[in-house]
């Protein structure tokens, strides 16, 4: 009876300290914060449910930070969206998209093609361009890979989770020289943009210059999470304050940014507040939807020139506010191709255990017409960057 005892103790202790591993904690906090305020389950068209039933029991098996991380990369791949991403990664991690990626593909059946190059890049430097078809992937097919990305909780896979899958594949991971067999107008050949230094290294958050015709040109570099952005484009802006027409160059803005360094930049070219951007909160535990119209405000000495924007497939989540805040409040001419697409607003949380972060899209972003953000598309539609800068010159003149 006494050996009894003892063996109930013993299987009492065992069977909790199993449920309570740090990383099934970690991953059912994770799973449950999705739950609450994740804004776009209906639209990615996944079963979070599912997700849940698919990788719980992995996670009963996870032995240190290494394997959980490269689990949870696989959850955050179910909900296949860019704005989606750990705070932490590993050398083996995939680059995010836009962010880390120098590539925009397209798929067209069973084939895939290059669809726009990012300025500046290692694959512009390498030679890749828009229209070359892509026939392997670090000398393997591409379709295979691409059930690494492709959601395990789907029960059809959309466009955009091919479209996801594909991009994530060829932005490639940290610690892994990529390798490109393109064809190019009947010709097959491997490409290395991984090799190539980078064109455009330039670390400034902005640069301006005036083109021919007295045409005004800014381009931010990716700083619109910078404040200090606010006070250079100021100075940028007067220096350039008496030419006929602006650019506004946001082709380079995949890291996203904050409203205070967007509404400055727009504060220069209203003469009165204006709507720019519609937010939408469904508070899930109240069943409550909360929504409000956000306005901007003139700021210092407006530009009263002619205006465009330049947007692109590396114009994201702040990038893509900016650019349909000018829409709306009818300001601009705006070219380029489809933005990168990011979903909402992020809110930040962390898992009580391995302290690792994740970004929420917890607020729906819409145009102030009803459009969502991720669908816009800019009036003057162009095919690639180049474009997009050809046909920018023509609507400034």
């Amino acid at each position: 009876m006494h050996l009894r005892h003892i063996y109930l103790i013993f299987l009492f202790w065992i069977i909790p300290s199993k449920a309570q591993s740090p990383y099934r904690e970690d991953f059912l906090e994770f799973w449950e914060d999705y739950n609450q305020n994740f804004a776009y389950f209906s639209e990615q068209q996944i079963d979070w449910n599912k997700v849940k039933d698919i990788y719980l029991p992995a996670f009963d098996t996870v032995k240190n930070n290494t394997e959980f991380v490269k689990l949870l990369e696989q959850v955050v791949n179910e909900l296949h969206n860019g704005h989606i991403s750990l705070n932490t990664n590993l050398s083996s991690s995939n680059k995010l998209i836009p962010s880390g990626s120098d590539i925009y593909a397209v798929m067209n059946g069973s084939r895939f093609y290059i669809s726009d190059v990012r300025n500046g890049s290692g694959a512009e430097s390498a030679g890749i361009r828009p229209d070359m078809e892509i026939i392997e992937f670090n000398s393997k097919p591409i379709m295979p890979q691409l059930q690494k990305f492709l959601p395990k909780s789907a029960s059809n896979y959309t466009p955009d989770m091919y479209s996801y899958a594909l991009n994530m594949l060829l932005a490639g991971t940290h610690d892994t020289n990529r390798i490109l067999k393109l064809r190019d107008n009947g010709t097959i050949a491997e490409y290395y943009p991984d090799h190539k230094e980078k064109a455009n290294s330039n670390n400034h958050l902005l640069s301006f210059e005036v083109l021919s015709g007295n045409i005004g040109y800014i381009k931010v570099n990716n700083s619109l999470g910078n404040y200090d952005l606010i006070a250079e484009f100021d100075a940028a802006l007067d220096n350039l304050i008496n030419t006929k027409s602006l650019i506004l160059d946001l082709t380079e803005t995949p890291g996203g940014g904050n409203t205070t360094v967007a509404r400055a930049i727009m504060g220069r070219f209203v003469t009165k507040e204006m709507p720019y951007q519609k937010h939408v909160i469904y508070e899930k535990e109240f069943g409550i939807v909360r929504s409000w119209i956000e306005y901007e405000a003139p700021r210092g000495k407006i530009y009263t020139g002619k205006l465009v924007i330049m947007a692109g497939h590396w114009t994201g989540s702040m990038g893509e506010g900016i650019v349909i805040g000018f829409d709306a409040m009818k300001r601009a001419k705006i070219t380029g191709t489809k933005m990168a697409g990011l979903l909402g607003a992020i809110y930040s949380f962390n898992a009580k255990n391995t302290n690792i972060g994740y970004q929420i899209p917890v607020e729906k972003m819409f145009h102030v017409n009803g459009q969502p953000r991720e669908d816009y598309i800019p009036p003057y539609s162009t095919k690639n960057s180049a474009e997009t800068y050809r046909r920018a010159l023509e609507l400034a003149k």
